[in-house]
């Protein structure tokens, strides 16, 4: 009876396999960008920005410190140790990560709009931090960090 039951089952899982569909490499690649255009609408749609009006810090070196320890943690590999979008599962992968060096960069002087793009993420490839676990008060934190230490004020001429 075992015998039967064994033989039943590899019949059932090569059938299984056999029958697969399979998907090209253009047909994937439109998933993951469907897949990833949703993951953003979920966080547009979760974003709270009045949130950050309720936070508050032991001081400005305590959000400043919680800032650099979240952006060890959580976005050198791709936008690199001073935000040049050279890290090093960036290059791996070979994702174009901004810099936010240069001197145009879309969010220097903007901590509002930074907060909201680390929040919600971004379609290409920048993770969705407020869906993956970062609370409010990390995104805060990496953001202030981000615009005092990394953007492009801080580039030495």
């Amino acid at each position: 009876m075992m015998r039967w039951i064994s033989l039943f089952m590899v019949v059932a899982l090569v059938s299984a396999i056999g029958c697969k569909e399979q998907v090209s490499d253009e047909e994937l690649a439109a998933e993951k960008a469907a897949a990833r255009a949703d993951s953003v609408s979920m966080a547009e749609a979760l974003y709270d920005a009045s949130v950050f009006d309720t936070l508050t810090w032991d001081s400005p070196i305590a959000r400043v410190d919680r800032g650099a320890l979240v952006w060890n943690v959580s976005c050198t590999k791709c936008h690199g140790d001073r935000g040049g979008g050279n890290g090093d599962y960036a290059k791996q992968l070979q994702l174009k990560v901004p810099s936010f060096m240069v001197q145009d960069w879309k969010y220097d002087g903007d901590l509002d709009a930074l907060r909201h793009r680390v929040f919600v993420g971004y379609s290409g490839a920048m993770p969705n931090w407020g869906l993956v676990g970062l609370p409010y008060r990390d995104i805060d934190a990496v953001s202030v960090y981000i615009a005092t230490h990394l953007g492009p004020q801080t580039v030495q001429n």
